[in-house]
């Protein structure tokens, strides 16, 4: 059972904090929108108020505290502060080139025209692409599901979006390299495959593969029993089927827990969006970055490598409305800019929405979110397994009625 704290003795109003269970039940998961839901919001990494709703199997298996949960690209921002623990230990560094620890990328192209039956043009040799590049979205990588372009096509076609089932890492950055990029390193902002690649670079500075280090360097460390590539602990049980959004609708069912794929080890370890976790393990996480870096005596990042991580790195401070060349997207782009790992917000006004300067969060495919507010230390963590992601507004709306139910600000 999780255990709360009276929400009082932290700033919140218990009723108002009730309207966010009215919101789930009522409007998502007794129509059906969502087949199922938890909610887990805290202070000061104290949980005030948590709440689960539906089933976590087709067959009517009610869900529970311990279902496992696709987190997708939840994970990009644990191994965002892998990739920093590395830096913190001057094995690597963000200004350096990628081709440092990937030398495939040493011949990179920008887009020149072709694509589809047509033979990619020679293209023009793309500016070096840095680290910080591949942290901060804006490396010219892309994603297939995109579906906007040729360059996407490609991708598609390669199976990158889905790496974990059919290519090793070195042959997916092999086949990576030889398609153009959109645009040159840190011209512009796209969501993209950048940190499967990061990932991929965890792996060979370490010598471990990312899910062992991952293991050794975070999990073990913050207590995330469950958390790892692949649904593991029993997952044949525990693990939430999965579905997609269909117009007018419920949502289809499109992978089943009992016999899904990720209950076997992957070829690849997917540092995009690879992992299976619960709302215990991830709020363990979330509970680590509002305490600056560290949890129950263990330090994964200093406080202020993790000021680095969380503050704007867009070009004179833009936001993705400016920047942005994605149509999939974690993030509401306005007031919105993007550090390395994780969206940020630089301007609550222009959000249209009650958050703090500083405030900190991401999302996955299948509907899954997590913000960290570091001025008023409050965290949500919010899971559900329904793709796409953009479906429904619940994000928006989770946060607003938490912010409602504030009652004492830190600010």
């Amino acid at each position: 059972m999780v255990d709360l704290t009276d929400a009082a003795e932290l700033g919140f109003d218990k009723g108002r904090l009730g309207r966010i269970d009215e919101l789930i039940a009522e409007r998502y998961v007794e129509p059906g929108r969502l087949p199922c839901a938890q909610i887990l919001v805290a202070r000061d990494g104290n949980p005030v108020h948590f709440a689960q709703f539906g089933k976590m199997r087709d067959d009517g298996t009610p869900v529970r505290e311990d279902t496992l949960f696709r987190i997708a690209s939840m994970t990009k921002p644990i191994v965002s502060i892998a990739f920093m623990q590395l830096v913190e230990r001057c094995e690597v560094a963000l200004e350096e080139p990628v081709t440092k620890v990937i030398p495939e990328f040493a011949e990179l192209k920008v887009y020149g025209g072709g694509g589809g039956e047509i033979p990619f043009a020679p293209g023009t040799p793309a500016r070096p692409m840095r680290f910080v590049d591949l942290m901060s979205h804006m490396s010219g990588l892309t994603y297939g599901l995109q579906n906007r372009n040729n360059i996407d096509a490609a991708y598609r076609e390669n199976k990158f979006d889905f790496a974990r089932e059919h290519l090793a890492s070195d042959e997916y950055i092999a086949r990576l390299a030889q398609l153009p990029l959109e645009f040159h390193p840190g011209e512009r902002w796209n969501y993209s495959v950048s940190t499967d690649v990061l990932g991929i670079a965890v792996e060979r500075i370490s010598g471990q593969r990312l899910g062992d280090y991952l293991e050794e360097h975070i999990f073990a460390p913050l207590g995330m029993t469950d958390t790892a590539f692949g649904a593991k602990n029993n997952g044949v049980e525990r693990l939430a089927d999965a579905y997609a959004y269909t117009p007018g609708k419920s949502p289809k069912l499109i992978d089943e827990g009992a016999k899904s794929r990720l209950l076997q080890s992957g070829k690849f370890d997917g540092g995009g969006g690879g992992l299976v976790s619960t709302i215990g393990d991830y709020h363990r996480f979330t509970k680590m970055l509002v305490g600056r870096g560290a949890l129950d005596g263990a330090r994964i990042i200093a406080p202020k490598t993790l000021d680095l991580m969380t503050a704007n790195h867009l070009p004179g401070g833009a936001d993705l409305t400016q920047m942005s060349q994605s149509l999939f997207s974690e993030a509401n782009n306005a007031g919105t800019g993007f550090g390395l790992g994780f969206a940020t917000v630089i301007d609550p006004a222009r959000t249209l929405m009650p958050a703090s300067k500083g405030e900190f969060y991401w999302g996955g495919a299948y509907s899954t979110a997590f913000f960290v507010d570091p001025v008023e230390k409050v965290t949500m963590v919010f899971m559900t397994q329904v793709y796409p992601s953009s479906t429904y507004p619940i994000r928006r709306q989770l946060k607003t009625l938490i912010y409602s139910a504030l009652t004492d600000s830190y600010a």
